[in-house]
């Protein structure tokens, strides 16, 4: 197959990879505008190189007119997550979803592989449309922790520096991470009623600066510049001394204010 005819043949992959992770993004976002925790932290995707294409389809023994039905991470989308149990939420939103059909699933952190890798897989069928119609392609979903990601990029690299032949004192060294690793995520998922309280507020904190920080800009376009620099000192007081609800009367000052200058 020529180089162009690659090109052609990766389109509905790279269309794939492309309209998945809108998808899932609108996903979060969703979640985020209904003031929800969302198990999706942030997605990411690729099309896999044609140099690994053809290593991968060799290894495997697949021919090239079978590469569309039997390579099934040609289309690779990966969503991070915060803890363990989003996993399986997001694993859940994938199940239920009616345009793409689950062709199997592989539950690598509950049947960890040897080397320590923990991950969720799910292969789906994903319906494309092209101009010529409609043309369905596999894509590999993974989906994981960041301390699970963290782990898979490492290993991945030593795969590629020693030709998967990892000597055994770092294969032990790497084991010995990778459940520290999920160790790390067992405790966080302990204490995660906590981390979420603590992100809210944080997020309501961000929120009532960044209205304040707008409301004052508002007062300088309208010419109220001392008013403009007396709210400004009082948001750097608050956000080094204050509290929340001294941000949220400051917020309705400043309302106040363009309101009656307006």
């Amino acid at each position: 197959m020529a180089v162009g005819e690659w090109k052609k043949f990766l389109i509905p992959y790279e269309q794939a990879v492309e309209e998945l992770k809108i998808k899932f993004k609108s996903i979060r976002r969703e979640y985020r505008r209904k003031n929800e925790n969302s198990p999706i932290e942030f997605v990411t995707g690729r099309v896999k190189e044609l140099s690994s294409i053809l290593e991968k389809s060799n290894k495997f023994n697949i021919p090239l007119e079978r590469i569309e039905y039997e390579l099934e991470d040609i289309a690779g989308i990966r969503v991070m997550c915060q803890f363990v149990d989003d996993i399986y939420r997001v694993v859940d939103l994938i199940r239920n979803r009616k345009d793409m059909q689950i062709m199997y699933e592989k539950d690598y952190i509950t049947d960890v592989k040897v080397s320590g890798y923990r991950s969720y897989h799910i292969i789906v069928k994903y319906p494309v449309n092209m101009a010529d119609g409609v043309k369905e392609i596999l894509a590999e979903f993974q989906i994981r922790t960041l301390a699970m990601n963290f782990w898979a990029t490492v290993e991945h690299s030593l795969n590629y520096k020693y030709k998967h032949k990892i000597p055994e004192e770092i294969k032990e060294k790497l084991k010995s991470a990778a459940d520290a690793a999920f160790k790390l995520d067992q405790d966080m998922l302990e204490i995660k009623d906590e981390i979420m309280d603590a992100q809210k507020l944080f997020e309501v904190k961000s929120s009532l600066v960044s209205d304040i920080t707008n409301n004052i800009f508002t007062l300088l376009s309208l010419g109220r510049t001392n008013e403009a620099d007396n709210y400004r000192s009082q948001l750097n007081k608050v956000i080094s001394e204050g509290e929340d609800i001294e941000l949220s009367k400051l917020l309705e000052a400043t309302e106040k204010s363009i309101g009656m200058h307006k």
